[in-house]
């Protein structure tokens, strides 16, 4: 049960931080962003955003039923798989997109690289592991 609570509080906290950069507010920004040439690969603005908050909030209450806090309001079979589904996500996440994200990125001297290879990808695989973890709870 602790792994998908830790999956819970990290999936809510970066859904708050995802609101927050949405208010426009910078403090404490990292880049977030993936980069070639010094310049952000894509600008999404407030709306694309708010949608990445929603979801990751949408994916922290599906690890949350899955963990039957929600009760047996919703059939199990939907949280176990929302949350499997979750877990592949981020795992697809760790592997990356082969050029900007992940550990098999070719793009390294960005300062978004860093932050990928240092925050990210660990953060990424952390959500991965305790979301599976959480599947196996019942």
């Amino acid at each position: 049960m602790l792994p998908g609570i830790l999956a819970i509080v990290l999936l809510t906290f970066l859904s708050a931080m995802h609101v927050y950069w949405a208010c426009g507010r910078r403090t404490g920004f990292v880049p977030a962003i993936p980069e070639a040439e010094g310049k952000p690969t894509f600008h999404p603005g407030t709306g694309v955003t708010l949608l990445v908050a929603a979801l990751l909030l949408l994916a922290a209450l599906t690890v949350a039923g899955q963990l039957k806090f929600w009760g047996d309001a919703v059939p199990a079979t939907w949280f176990l798989w929302g949350t499997r589904g979750l877990a592949l996500v981020f795992l697809l996440r760790v592997i990356g997109d082969f050029r900007y994200v992940g550990i098999f990125k070719r793009v390294r001297g960005t300062r978004f690289a860093v932050w990928d290879t240092r925050v990210f990808v660990p953060l990424c695989l952390i959500i991965a592991v305790c979301s599976f973890c959480a599947t196996t709870h019942r």
